[in-house]
């Protein structure tokens, strides 16, 4: 199997997350992908089949598990669909939702459009906010008293945490081991850390170990639970918001999410993207 290498959201052509994308006749057995998906070595590998009525069946791995949905690898799946099939809109069917993704080149400049999972967020108990600050080495006065901590959802559960400065989130550490007994017990896929330095852009920082990955670099799918969570408890009018992610591991990273005033409703993740050679 042919495995395209895609740095998706980069920043300015440079940074972003890898990804690897798999377009095949028809998707091979869970084995044969989670072990490519951990020779590949990226955050995820998508691998996509086309169905008989023309559109995706998609699914993601992560090296050391599936995940529902993955918004950096189904950016890089829209720009490898473009780049093979033509600029256009492709849907896709998930393991558990319905959504699509647009390839197109501006500029130059491969970029890809998705269409998340509805949106929902959750409060989460006090105990376990304690458990995550204990976890991740920051305190309760780390924590943006103006933004909640929620569970977040758009294709899969994240635990959303802001804090209120961007040396705070600078200093995110913790143990691999530990963080992934923590997201396993919770069914949290990633552990989402933002700053908000204005009202429309944040910073982000995420945590990935119950795939196996210390951190993401550009984190699609919490982008669209995060930007769900703002919009279903009215903190933000419709609009769009900028995430920057990726800055302190080296691979800037630049996510826009796109949304309505309609609760639970989809978000629009979009960014560019930059074949790995």
């Amino acid at each position: 199997m042919h495995v395209h290498r895609i740095a998706a959201f980069t920043r300015n052509g440079h940074g972003g997350n890898p990804a690897g994308v798999v377009l095949a006749d028809a998707l091979p057995d869970t084995a044969e992908m989670q072990a490519l998906a951990a020779k590949v070595g990226y955050s995820e590998t998508a691998f996509a089949a086309r169905n008989e009525n023309g559109s995706w069946r998609v699914r993601y791995f992560a090296p050391e598990s599936e995940v529902p949905f993955c918004g950096h690898a189904t950016i890089a799946l829209g720009a490898v669909l473009a780049r093979t099939y033509g600029a256009g809109t492709y849907s896709l069917e998930l393991n558990d939702a319905a959504i699509s993704v647009e390839g197109f080149e501006r500029a130059g400049e491969m970029r890809s459009e998705l269409s998340s999972p509805a949106t929902r967020s959750e409060p989460v108990a006090p105990g376990l906010v304690a458990e995550a600050l204990e976890l991740f080495g920051y305190r309760q006065a780390d924590l943006d008293t103006n933004l909640p901590v929620r569970r977040a959802h758009a294709g899969a559960d994240h635990l959303v945490v802001p804090l209120n400065s961007r040396s705070t989130l600078a200093g995110l550490d913790y143990d691999l081991d530990e963080g992934r007994r923590f997201m396993l017990k919770h069914g949290f896929v990633t552990v989402a850390f933002v700053f908000r330095e204005t009202e429309r852009l944040f910073h982000a920082r995420n945590a990935f170990a119950s795939g196996g990955v210390l951190e993401d670099p550009a984190t699609g799918a919490a982008a669209a639970a995060f930007a769900g969570m703002l919009r279903d408890l009215e903190i933000l009018t419709p609009g769009e918001i900028v995430i920057i992610q990726g800055e302190d591991m080296g691979r800037p990273s630049c996510i826009e999410a796109a949304f309505s005033g309609e609760a639970g409703s989809s978000i629009k993740v979009s960014g560019a993207s930059t074949a790995i050679v």
